[in-house]
């Protein structure tokens, strides 16, 4: 079931469809819809001429008034021609033409379908080089009486299909430029989301440090004191080492390795007891069985010196 007109819809169907804007519209529905709204006058269409007036009067109920001489005159109807050896086919008025009545194509002549045209002036005004000029094809008739219903309806289908396709066009070319956008932007969002996603990662480590810190804060002050001890005498073989290795390198050997007095001995025997209370190992990388061996020899040493007559010792 067809929905029932509204008063815009039956405004429309009594206007000539021309499309012209002469009206202070931009088309022939938008005039409509003000009159309809009480935000136009019923006499500011001057193709439908005086016949228009009175149609529209009848629709609503009011008494027929001249023609706004703000919007034009009632006129005969004219239709656009264009100097084919002047145009340059820049396309100008193939975008104004309300109904879709010039061809062309860009750089190249254009021309106007006579019985397509309105006679609206619209290609007028943009021609860049003067070549369209207005001539009127009725004669004495003006108005209604230069325009039939038939003509009026064709018009009405025409622009409404334009419309249409400018539409879907312009549709078209917002989603392709929406795509660029995005595309441009792809590469700049895949970065926000690397750097978010470390600073998730970030955030996530230092929670759960902070969650075995109380822990381990806990455990360490127990083991600090003997940490720190075995770290210090850590260090100090490890210099004696690289000492050891410089004087190898250099062709020198260890000194005070064969004649070591007792009291020296003692400090070395307290040392290794008290390196393997904590247990350190004895040294690293085969050093311990050279340190027992040269120990060996400084027991042997003092044995043998021992045991031997001092001819110096005083009788």
């Amino acid at each position: 079931m067809n929905e029932p007109k509204t008063l815009a819809d039956r405004i429309e169907d009594l206007l000539p469809q021309t499309q012209c804007t002469k009206c202070g519209y931009d088309g022939c529905r938008p005039y409509a819809d003000a009159v309809a709204a009480g935000s136009a006058n019923y006499n500011q269409c001057p193709p439908g001429g005086a016949e228009g007036v009175e149609r529209l009067a009848r629709l609503l109920g009011k008494p027929v008034i001249p023609i706004n001489p703000v919007n034009g005159v009632e006129r005969a109807r004219p239709v656009a021609f264009i100097d084919e050896q002047v145009c340059i086919g820049c396309t100008l008025c193939m975008q104004a033409c309300p109904v879709d009545a010039i061809v062309g194509a860009p750089k190249q002549m254009h021309t106007i379908v006579k019985d397509l045209c309105t006679g609206c002036d619209l290609c007028v005004a943009p021609c860049p080089v003067d070549c369209i000029a207005m001539i009127p094809v009725t004669g004495d008739a003006t108005g209604w009486d230069a325009w039939t219903q038939q003509q009026a309806d064709e018009a009405r289908l025409r622009h409404d299909r334009r419309q249409a396709r400018l539409a879907a066009e312009r549709n078209a070319a917002e989603a392709r430029a929406a795509a660029r956008r995005a595309a441009a932007a792809a590469p700049a969002q895949d970065a926000q989301d690397a750097q978010k996603a470390q600073a998730d990662q970030t955030e996530q480590a230092a929670h759960a440090g902070a969650t075995t810190a109380p822990a381990a804060a806990q455990a360490a002050p127990a083991n600090d004191a003997e940490a720190k001890k075995k770290a210090i005498i850590q260090a100090a073989l490890e210099r004696a080492r690289q000492k050891k290795a410089e004087l190898s390198a250099r062709g020198e050997g260890p000194r005070n390795t064969e004649h070591v007095s007792a009291d020296v001995q003692a400090q070395i025997d307290a040392a290794e007891a008290r390196r393997k209370r904590l247990g350190i190992a004895a040294s690293q990388n085969g050093q311990s069985g050279q340190s027992d061996d040269a120990s060996e020899k400084s027991k042997k040493s003092d044995s043998a010196a021992a045991n031997t007559p001092n001819d110096d010792k005083p009788t």
